[in-house]
């Protein structure tokens, strides 16, 4: 039986870390899905597959979360989707390089689930701080951590 092969998922409609995704991807060889509900430029590799699902609510969520697996990381800033994608054994990792896990991902979706219900009572009017050089080294730190982390469970590349 062949090892299952490392996959990077990217809830890509935006995400500002798709450069740096793919820059790490093509040192690995590992294959990338950039989902988005609309068309996107993206490199001409056959290793970075550009995948565009309807406008419907979470359609791109849904699309990820029901191909992810054990061996597989999944790009997103999207907290339920990043819960989904930790259940079904994937690693998950935000734009801003913080890793969702099994251990953090049920505090992390009732703080966003609170978050949300405060901002539709008008209690909290700002939203995330500004995305930074530090965030982007973060998540470079992060993916880099993943892959090496998977290569050495037994999954390749």
């Amino acid at each position: 039986m062949n090892p299952k092969k490392i996959t990077i998922y990217v809830d890509a409609d935006a995400c500002p870390v798709k450069a740096e995704i793919y820059r790490v991807a093509e040192r690995y060889g590992v294959k990338v899905f950039v989902v988005s509900n609309s068309m996107m430029a993206i490199p001409r590799d056959p290793m970075i597959e550009r995948v565009i699902v309807s406008d419907g609510f979470d359609a791109a969520d849904d699309w990820i979360a029901e191909r992810v697996s054990r061996g597989d990381v999944v790009v997103t800033a999207d907290i339920p989707l990043a819960s989904r994608c930790v259940k079904a054994g994937a690693d998950a990792i935000s734009p801003t390089g913080r890793a969702f896990t099994e251990a953090s991902i049920g505090n992390t979706l009732a703080t966003r689930n609170l978050m949300d219900e405060l901002r539709s009572a008008g209690q909290i009017t700002g939203g995330p701080r500004p995305f930074s050089p530090k965030d982007r080294s973060a998540f470079l730190s992060a993916l880099d951590l993943a892959i090496v982390r998977l290569k050495r469970a037994g999954f390749t590349t």
